[in-house]
């Protein structure tokens, strides 16, 4: 066994919601539960006593929830939960009312705008009221062009009282991207901000919003809330009303819709890389549930804490930020860049705010070891508990990291799930000990194993990640596919009736997880499979580099490892680092692991929530097309991989 990093003291193990729900399932089921592994196979092996007593536990609001708890529990995809529940998703988020601040939001240009949850349930009810006399209904959709600010919560709030359903994207998001996303589920109604900053700069969005008003057929209202200035002139907009002049602040309350516990809630999108964005259509029973379990259960929130989470209102984790609302949370809201105004820029916003849980990137983190911050020393974070970080794998090294200066007594959670769950496969744990490098445990309720290419479970070994039991979470399938074939190939295609994932990774001896990178951008050097975390974590520790990407060449009747690298200004790449990068990689890998080719390159391509895009540059090295540029923050960096010579030699 490893050398726990971070371990909690008896006490806080004790006054766990965790804790607590291990004693009521053995005082209830008459079970002994002695441990976490105990209690997650027990909630595995008994999905309906367990997601039933969950439902309780988390005091959800719902008009009845039913006898029934899963209706053809064999059936993946299929299952349907909860099926005789009446309930809606913004009750459940503003059934606190009183002056305890909900939302405080805060933008690089340094403001701050705070708002208790009785003034947020005035404000979604002033919109909610508007939008139904626009004659929004069940089913209708609402989209959001949407800085992270609190009108996009308001908004989605809103929107989601009257049972219709929320979708958003980042104002970064140039027109076909939009158009990609929003054209296929036709809205009725867009909420956009006037325009949004970043890294310092002002971005008027007002011209492109008018293009989209142009392009929808479907929309009847555009409704934009200043962001930039402060009364935006909207003349040239078409069925343009500006925010403050639609609200109807008559309204009284919040007339709640109670529907089904699978109504549509949320719409959020693949990251379009291959393609045409895939709609992912998310319940609003399976999301709440799933969220109040990570977050009362897995991260331990409650009405005491304050949360935050780096993330723009088209990542998935914003959904999972918003829901710490029905947890009776402050949350914590940031637009813009994560280095400006300051490169400590968050850091000292979690000091200010008295952050108890700090969400963001692995990338965040490695940028900020990079720049040689040390939040720890430079800030008062004695209210920080947990650090919770996504998006990709975690290195080793970060979590040194994050131990030695950011807080040595806080739980790390490095959390992998995905816009596929909005929610998380694997997950962090109040009760368990961190490990260098790993995921803590696999999500309660959670069915979660990794199989060899033949379908068989891996202990120690790499494999697919997988799910081979129903769960509330799982999308109700995508927008426009009536049939369910993509949704099928998308995920069921792999192992008949069981969820594949797309990871690579690999369950460790202390029961935890890593994941070693997207199972289709494994490398396959000579026939042996390389997950491309496994050279990243080793390139992050020299210093010259900043960030890089692998890919797999096809070379001489076999794949090659090409790595590519970012380094810092004014520093070129030469025989002598290229030595040390491949000593490195060799001497904490393996030879297979040793790049080929090692290429500078002054930018690598990613998508708008930052993830590197590698199948992008494997199809540019291999002169094929990439089919949605528009899904790329940067589309112009796949330039720099085309008809490099030093690939043909």
């Amino acid at each position: 066994m490893a050398k726990p990093l971070w371990q909690p003291s008896p006490d806080a193990v004790e006054a766990s919601h965790m804790t607590a729900l291990m004693r009521r399932i053995e005082q209830v089921h008459g079970v002994a539960l002695p441990d976490y592994a105990a209690l997650h196979a027990w909630s595995v092996d008994h999905p309906e006593a367990f997601w039933c007593l969950l439902w309780d536990d988390v005091d959800i609001v719902a008009d009845t929830r039913g006898e029934r708890v899963l209706e053809h529990p064999e059936a993946m995809p299929g299952a349907r939960w909860f099926p005789d529940a009446r309930l809606n998703f913004a009750a459940n988020l503003l059934s606190r009312r009183d002056a305890h601040p909900a939302l405080i939001a805060h933008d690089e240009r340094g403001r701050r705008r705070e708002l208790g949850y009785d003034e947020l349930y005035r404000q979604v009810a002033a919109l909610a009221k508007a939008l139904r006399e626009l004659g929004i209904a069940p089913g209708d959709r609402v989209a959001g062009f949407v800085p992270n600010s609190e009108h996009a919560v308001i908004a989605m709030l809103a929107t989601t009282s009257l049972g219709a359903v929320w979708s958003s994207c980042s104002p970064d998001f140039g027109f076909q991207g939009v158009l990609d996303r929003f054209g296929q589920i036709e809205p009725r109604v867009l909420i956009a901000a006037d325009g949004y900053t970043w890294n310092g700069k002002a971005i008027d969005t007002r011209d492109r919003l008018a293009e989209i008003a142009e392009a929808f057929d479907s929309l009847e209202r555009v409704v934009v809330f200043p962001f930039l200035a402060d009364s935006p002139d909207l003349t040239d907009m078409p069925k343009a009303v500006a925010w403050d002049d639609f609200l109807d602040n008559e309204a009284e309350g919040v007339d709640f819709v109670a529907l089904p516990f699978d109504h549509p809630l949320y719409i959020l999108y693949s990251s379009g890389t291959t393609g045409t964005p895939k709609c992912i259509v998310h319940s609003a029973g399976g999301t709440l549930l799933q969220h109040l379990k990570e977050h009362r259960l897995h991260t331990d929130i409650d009405a005491t804490d304050v949360v935050f989470y780096y993330t723009t209102c088209g990542w998935m984790m914003w959904n999972w930020l918003v829901s710490g609302l029905a947890s009776g949370a402050t949350l914590v809201l940031f637009d813009g860049a994560p280095f400006a105004p300051s490169p400590d820029a968050l850091w000292a916003m979690a000091e200010r705010e008295g952050v108890t849980v700090f969400g963001t990137s692995a990338r965040y983190l490695a940028a900020c070891e990079k720049a040689g911050l040390r939040p720890g020393y430079d800030h008062d974070l004695s209210s920080l508990r947990a650090v919770l970080s996504t998006g990709s794998a975690l290195s080793h090294e970060s979590f040194d990291y994050v131990y030695r200066d950011i807080k040595a007594d806080l739980l790390l959670a490095s959390i992998s799930g995905g816009t596929d769950i909005v929610s998380c496969f694997a997950l962090g744990c109040p009760i368990r000990p961190v490990y260098r490098g790993q995921l803590q445990c696999r999500g309660l309720g959670m069915a979660v194993d990794v199989f060899d290419d033949d379908g068989r479970p891996l202990r120690g070994e790499k494999g697919e990640l997988v799910c081979t039991r129903p769960f509330p979470a799982m999308p109700i399938g995508f927008w426009n596919d009536p049939q369910g074939e993509r949704y099928h190939e998308a995920y069921f295609a792999t192992f008949p009736g069981i969820w594949a994932h797309g990871d690579y990774a690999e369950i460790t001896a202390e029961d935890g997880l890593i994941i070693h990178g997207r199972s289709d951008a494994v490398l396959n050097p000579g026939g042996v499979r390389i997950g491309t975390a496994e050279i990243y974590r080793q390139v992050e520790k020299v210093e010259e580099v900043l960030e890089s990407l692998c890919i797999g060449q096809e070379w001489q009747d076999d794949i090659r490892v090409v790595l590519f690298v970012r380094l810092r200004e004014g520093l070129t790449l030469d025989d002598a680092l290229r030595r040390r990068i491949r000593d490195t990689i060799r001497a904490n890998a393996t030879p297979r692991h040793v790049p080929a080719k090692i290429l500078q390159v002054e930018d690598l391509p990613r998508t708008l929530s930052g993830k590197l895009v590698e199948l992008a540059v494997r199809n540019v090295v291999h002169g094929r097309p990439v089919k949605n540029r528009e899904a790329l923050a940067n589309p112009e960096a796949l330039a720099l991989f085309e008809d490099l010579p030093e690939l043909r030699e």
